[in-house]
């Protein structure tokens, strides 16, 4: 549900602190703030330091679907660098987040010529495949209420409250259903 790397977010640290003409900045978004704008040419790379980010798409009916919640260490925007294409989703801050951010071009060096780095993402990669799977067939195999609850235990680690409109973004599920889903956990 939330994810984190704390081994990238290790790596771009010291990157930051070793050599800050690089190009690795930190930069502060409110809560609310999109980082990346679906459909939009991106042009830097992100890693969460602090905070909170959903990753969502935007349906041309107006309905949005939210594919992942972003912690500490998760990347933004390599996949777009990768493939040298326009943003997939959007991606807004929950809470106040802070992120270091470099160029594609940067990032495409430490692909080229950094082992670790390399190796880093490819696991990132790697583990957002296998999220991804387990995440559909949880869909599948559970009741709504179970991914449910599941929500609202992420709502108190990380002590943050989430709208009803993501928690049915999430779901995939009108905020009516969120309501009768809610009103039933109550009881």
């Amino acid at each position: 549900m939330s994810r984190t790397n704390l081994l990238l977010l290790s790596f771009i640290e010291k990157a930051y602190n070793e050599d800050p003409k690089k190009g690795v900045t930190l930069k502060d978004y409110s809560k609310g703030t999109l980082l990346c704008k679906q459909d939009e040419q991106p042009y830097k790379i992100a890693i969460v330091r602090n905070g909170f980010a959903k990753c969502f798409y935007s349906e041309d009916n107006g309905k949005d679907f939210i594919l992942e919640f972003l912690g500490k260490g998760e990347i933004i925007g390599e996949i777009e660098a990768l493939r040298n294409i326009k943003c997939l989703c959007n991606v807004e801050a929950v809470t106040d987040v802070q992120v270091y951010v470099f160029s594609t071009s940067y990032f495409k060096s430490l692909l080229d010529n950094n082992h670790q780095f390399s190796r880093i993402l490819l696991e990132e990669l790697a583990e957002r495949i296998i999220n991804t799977s387990c995440r559909a067939a949880h869909q599948q195999l559970y009741t709504i209420k179970y991914g449910l609850s599941k929500l609202l235990d992420l709502q108190d680690k990380q002590g943050i409250k989430l709208s009803k409109t993501d928690m049915a973004s999430y779901l995939g599920i009108e905020i009516r259903s969120l309501n009768r889903f809610l009103k039933e956990l109550d009881h």
